[in-house]
């Protein structure tokens, strides 16, 4: 049984007391918005089980050692345990969030606000701290030990270093280092979804950062719905993975008005049935899930059972997806949907 609704408020509001950016904003959508579906059991057993194995396999320093390894990898886990409702503070999870958060905390760079090992890292190490931030009880977090800072100072420490290395960008995105003069959409959506959830959160992120990042992926989108990897013009036969980040941040972003959101949309939509091979998939998985829910629940229906019974013939004996935790944490969170518990998921 799902326990975080039952004592997520106590704790939450415990903390907010002392801490004014915990508000509204940064809330878990409301379970009864289901749509009147309930969770199926296969998906039940699929999540527990890659939980159980992520929670195994977890360092003695908090972190996930993969082959991707870095603090996107450890982000990446971290939401997966908070988007299946178990209660971080007090749940049979509540150790592995706290000692993720410490590592991200820990392994940021405290002069500059860089989250290595690379700016996707920095994205998805974001992200996870936007949907901690509100619903952990950060007083739990250093137990007999002074903190490091806070997840407000870590996250605006790095809201300041992803709008510097955009300024140094001419494209108005972000590619692998922070030094980097050139962008590419993927890195960029990454970047992007983590700064749209530290808004969310209630954390001061300037518009005009994200509006030039807006800008840089609606000038790589074409007519056909196609996403240019880089370059920052017009489709060029990109992959359907970048289509489908370019419609997640169209729909997050609040853009559903724009031309390229909906050439995205209908890109995705007409071609349910599209599969992504090897090294890509997990990430396909991941932003399809979300973009679909974002723009067209009836198609994310579909496309979500078609994926369930995917993941429940691959999933380890173990638990794991391919035996990683980037791939056992991206598979977990494309389907962390059917519970929607994280603030980013809310429609």
């Amino acid at each position: 049984m799902r326990t975080l609704l039952s004592q997520l408020l106590a704790g939450a509001l415990a903390w907010g007391v002392a801490n004014t950016a915990w508000d509204l904003p940064c809330r878990a959508q409301d379970p009864t918005l289901r749509f009147g579906g309930q969770i199926s059991p296969e998906v039940d057993a699929i999540y527990e089980h890659g939980l159980r194995w992520l929670a195994a396999n977890q360092a003695a320093d908090g972190s996930w050692q993969a082959s991707y390894q870095g603090n996107g990898v450890t982000g990446i886990c971290l939401m997966a345990f908070l988007a299946s409702g178990e209660d971080p503070n007090f749940g049979r999870y509540a150790s592995n969030v706290q000692r993720a958060i410490r590592s991200l905390i820990q392994a940021q760079d405290a002069t500059t606000g860089y989250l290595p090992n690379s700016m996707y890292h920095h994205g998805f190490a974001m992200l996870a701290l936007s949907e901690a931030y509100g619903v952990v009880d950060e007083s739990r977090l250093w137990p007999g030990a002074k903190p490091v800072r806070s997840i407000a100072q870590t996250l605006d420490l790095a809201i300041r270093c992803a709008v510097t290395a955009q300024k140094k960008n001419r494209w108005g995105g972000w590619r692998y280092s922070p030094d980097a003069y050139d962008s590419d959409t993927s890195v960029t959506g990454a970047v992007l979804m983590g700064l749209l959830a530290a808004r969310n959160a209630g954390m001061d992120v300037p518009d005009e950062t994200v509006n030039a990042a807006l800008e840089y992926i609606r000038r790589s989108t074409g007519k056909d719905g196609g996403v240019a990897y880089s370059g920052g013009f017009g489709g060029m036969g990109g992959s359907m993975n970048l289509t489908a980040i370019g419609a997640l941040v169209g729909a997050v972003s609040k853009s559903k008005e724009t031309d390229q959101y909906k050439a995205c949309l209908q890109r995705l939509t007409e071609d349910l049935e599209h599969q992504e091979a090897g090294a890509y998939a997990e990430y396909y998985r991941y932003y399809m899930a979300q973009a679909l829910f974002q723009g067209d629940y009836k198609s994310w229906q579909k496309w979500n059972a078609a994926q369930i019974t995917t993941l429940k013939e691959l999933q380890k004996d173990d638990g794991s997806f391919n035996g990683g935790a980037y791939n056992t944490g991206m598979s977990l969170l494309a389907l962390a949907l059917n519970y929607r518990f994280l603030p980013i998921y809310e429609r």
